[in-house]
């Protein structure tokens, strides 16, 4: 897999030098400045042995702060940031995730003789009007009658509809079932039955655009050579990587990451992506001590990240050139836009902050950017972690950054 990935980046020279800098003592920046931002993150409620921050000057390297940068703490959503780093980096903000419909057999006058396929590949964000224009298509080749049936192709992941760690009540909660061939806003019947409301879905459309279906829609492979007959491609992946940062959608993140194991790996599970994220970031120079990596969305409760790892991964983002402005305008802005809508709604962090928000039970996390001067990562871990007050420091800690 290293050399997978490393041959994808054979030409990224640049090799962050923050996994020393993070062992760097605080007091190496302003005294002023390090006891201003402790005492600001102090909380009666949050244990000081499970809270960690990082603040990095982004102008030197300098760490203006640290406390506890090596302790992996599971990171609730700031996990996304690991992922949506990886896929833009591996991906290219410009991929799009595509929809197809293949056919076995024949088109004879306007009959297809023969069956369908409604062909997934992991689109999180498919909607019943994206169905509609495949079917609307199909209709335009002439197509009229189908002799078989409307079957709907998921093989491109696995079959495991959620990832190791999470709670029975994140499915349809948190997240919908992780199908390669799943519709937003549809009902389903039960976890495996994403791909055949699709299909059922998408055979509808195919009636009301005229074209009768002989057999009941199902699931199944399509055969290798069917005929494509219509395709529906995705937003670009900066603009799916923005639902990911900023509104946190769980589901998104999840089948971002299968996708990055289908393509890099070959394998659509959640294991071989996170695989493919732990090789993009060690050849970023992001240092993995303590980091581990069983979803994309951080509810699982094997997920950890430490605060340098975090820094790390938001400075390579930050300096890549080619992925700085998707990358950093996938985060959400205090008080304006995303999870921070109204969170920092003053100056002077109003429009100045952004950063990526991360709520659980056990942990509450935020990591970003104040200006362009810092980027910062605090992570709060309890059982439960008490949300305002988790909340109330972390917003103070940037808040005496953006004074400075």
């Amino acid at each position: 897999m290293r050399r997978l990935v490393f041959g994808v980046f054979a030409a990224f020279a640049a090799v962050l030098a923050l996994a020393g800098a993070a062992a760097a003592p605080s007091s190496a920046a302003s005294p002023d400045l390090a006891q201003a931002l402790r005492e600001a993150l102090h909380s009666p409620d949050v244990a000081g042995t499970r809270t960690a921050a990082l603040a990095v000057d982004l102008r030197t390297g300098q760490v203006v702060f640290g406390a506890n940068p090596r302790l992996g703490l599971a990171p609730a959503s700031a996990e996304k940031l690991a992922v949506s780093y990886a896929a833009l980096r591996v991906l290219g903000p410009r991929y799009r995730f595509r929809t197809e419909v293949v056919g076995s057999g024949e088109l004879a006058g306007a009959v297809w003789r023969g069956d369908l396929f409604l062909v997934g590949s992991g689109d999180p964000t498919l909607t019943p009007e994206d169905l509609d224009a495949l079917a609307r298509n199909v209709a335009s080749l002439g197509v009229r009658r189908v002799t078989g049936r409307v079957l709907g192709d998921e093989s491109r992941f696995d079959a495991r509809r959620v990832a190791r760690g999470w709670k029975p009540s994140y499915l349809v909660v948190e997240s919908a079932p992780l199908s390669a061939l799943a519709v937003r806003e549809l009902p389903f019947a039960d976890a495996n039955a994403s791909a055949r409301a699709a299909t059922s879905a998408f055979a509808q459309a195919l009636s009301r655009h005229g074209v009768s279906i002989a057999g009941a829609p199902g699931t199944g492979r399509a055969p290798a050579g069917a005929a494509s007959l219509a395709v529906r491609a995705s937003a670009p992946l900066w603009k799916v990587v923005r639902l990911m940062n900023r509104d946190s959608d769980n589901f998104v993140s999840e089948m971002v990451l299968k996708e990055l194991g289908s393509t890099i790996a070959l394998r659509g599970s959640t294991e071989a992506g996170a695989r493919v994220v732990r090789a993009v970031l060690g050849e970023a120079g992001v240092p993995l001590a303590g980091v581990r990596l069983a979803d994309a969305s951080g509810l699982s409760r094997f997920d950890r990240l430490t605060v340098r790892a975090l820094v790390a991964i938001l400075r390579a983002g930050y300096e890549d050139p080619g992925l700085r402005d998707v990358f950093v305008g996938s985060l959400a802005v205090a008080g304006i836009s995303g999870t921070l809508e109204h969170r920092l709604t003053k100056r002077p962090t109003r429009g100045r902050v952004v950063a990526k928000t991360g709520t659980t039970r056990r942990a509450s996390a935020l990591a970003g950017f104040v200006g362009r001067r810092y980027v910062f990562a605090i992570v709060q871990n309890g059982f439960p972690v008490p949300y305002w007050s988790a909340r109330a420091a972390q917003d103070r800690f940037v808040t005496v950054l953006a004074r400075s």
